[in-house]
């Protein structure tokens, strides 16, 4: 009772100094422990965060491994169907050179079949280059899927660290509350403590959020 006797005096009656302890110990008790939830909220969203990153960091490999092998798998079998066409046009070049037309025909026959391979194998090369235009769009696309989610888990983490109220925030509550009680008691002792005349300080939020927990 020493805290509420020194501050109240010797004219409050034991009931007031009562009342006053207690209340002053129930909200130092609760400012306290919502401090304490505060951070193990914090905790818990921190490494539920980390696990989460993970996965999207695994989900992301995945596709990009599985975009390579497809890339991979494209190249493989163009190169053969270039390499078949290839084959292809010199038999059909030994064919008409073995048929033995005129001359002028043999020239021409040559050309359009070099031609027709030219073409194919173009066409092929051209396909492979859009393939792989898409291939660079889709890596970034998953780089940028994975940033996004990773800057919402950041985001996450700060919220929750913003939350946890620092100890003098926490110790300026308890005194906010404490005065204000003091001055409901003193007001109905007839003005007691009336010499007391500093207004209750405004609780300013102070922003103790993490920076960064990925490296």
């Amino acid at each position: 009772m020493c805290v509420g006797a020194a501050l109240l005096g010797a004219g409050a009656s034991t009931s007031a100094v009562a009342a006053f302890n207690i209340g002053l110990a129930l909200t130092a008790t609760n400012a306290f422990l919502g401090r304490a939830a505060a951070q193990q909220n914090a905790r818990q969203t921190y490494q539920a965060a980390l696990a989460a990153n993970q996965s999207a960091e695994d989900d992301k490999r995945q596709q990009q491994q599985a975009l390579a092998d497809a890339k991979a798998a494209k190249e493989k079998a163009e190169a053969q169907n270039i390499f078949a066409k290839n084959i292809e046009v010199l038999q059909a070049s030994r064919s008409i050179i073995a048929s033995e037309r005129a001359g002028t025909t043999v020239g021409l026959l040559l050309q359009d079949n070099e031609r027709q391979g030219a073409n194919y194998r173009e066409s092929i090369n051209q396909s492979l280059e859009s393939f792989r235009r898409q291939y660079d769009r889709n890596i970034a696309s998953t780089e940028a899927s994975f940033m996004n989610r990773r800057n919402s888990l950041q985001g996450n983490i700060n919220q929750a660290y913003n939350q946890i109220p620092s100890l003098s925030q926490t110790l300026l509550n308890i005194g906010v509350s404490g005065f204000n009680m003091y001055s409901g008691l003193t007001s109905g002792l007839g003005g007691l403590a009336s010499t007391t005349a500093s207004a209750p300080v405004e609780a300013t939020a102070i922003s103790t959020g993490a920076s960064s927990y990925y490296a």
